[in-house]
């Protein structure tokens, strides 16, 4: 789960969904309660709790009304006109709706999704957003690739350079203890390589 807040402090959580596992309302239900549980500490105000919607995105039609959109907030059953007011929102768009019930730019969106051409200037837009993030990651990982092997390359010479001193060490003492102490490695580092280097060393 991913919060995104926007700039009057209400919540969002927006999940992909290309399965129907016929478990959305609940899940919706249990996300709900994991919001909540991050937006307030044990103890605090229950008036801190913000305003939150859950969007699931779907790639089927979760109530098989074909609707684009079915959104809930809790209402009084018994007069549809009293809202609950716990401002808590679950929405759950849907890629193979039919009707004509959302905007031509959520329905161009919900055709994007779904992977169809689409002559919308936002879905243009978010196209190429989509397009320019996926070249981001690819120059991040390649970045990353090359400092991993930059820094491959300095722990290499680093261990190289150490090498040498230890060989020029005993070169000189001809003796494991000393060169340990002189240089302030292990007898078992120097003793490795001394054997690597089949130097003839004293212990």
């Amino acid at each position: 789960m991913s919060l995104s807040i926007d700039d009057k402090e209400s919540v969002y959580d927006i999940e992909m969904q290309v399965s129907n596992a016929k478990e959305l309302p609940k899940r919706s239900r249990y996300y709900q309660s994991m919001i909540d549980l991050q937006l307030i500490e044990k103890g605090e105000h229950y008036k801190k709790l913000n305003r939150s919607y859950i969007i699931f995105i779907c790639s089927f039609d979760v109530y098989g009304k074909g609707r684009h959109i079915y959104t809930f907030e809790n209402i009084c059953k018994e007069d549809s006109s009293i809202f609950m007011g716990d401002e808590a929102v679950k929405i759950f768009l849907n890629t193979k709706g039919t009707l004509d019930d959302v905007s031509s730019e959520l329905k161009a969106f919900l055709d994007y999704v779904a992977g169809k051409d689409s002559a919308d200037s936002y879905v243009k837009e978010l196209e190429e957003a989509v397009k320019e993030a996926k070249r981001n990651r690819e120059w991040r990982h390649e970045y990353m690739t090359l400092l991993m092997r930059d820094q491959e390359n300095m722990e290499k010479g680093r261990e190289e350079g150490r090498e040498q001193m230890i060989v020029n060490a005993l070169r000189t003492t001809k003796s494991v203890k000393q060169t340990s102490f002189i240089l302030q490695l292990s007898e078992q580092v120097v003793r490795k390589v001394a054997g690597s280097k089949h130097l003839t060393v004293n212990d």
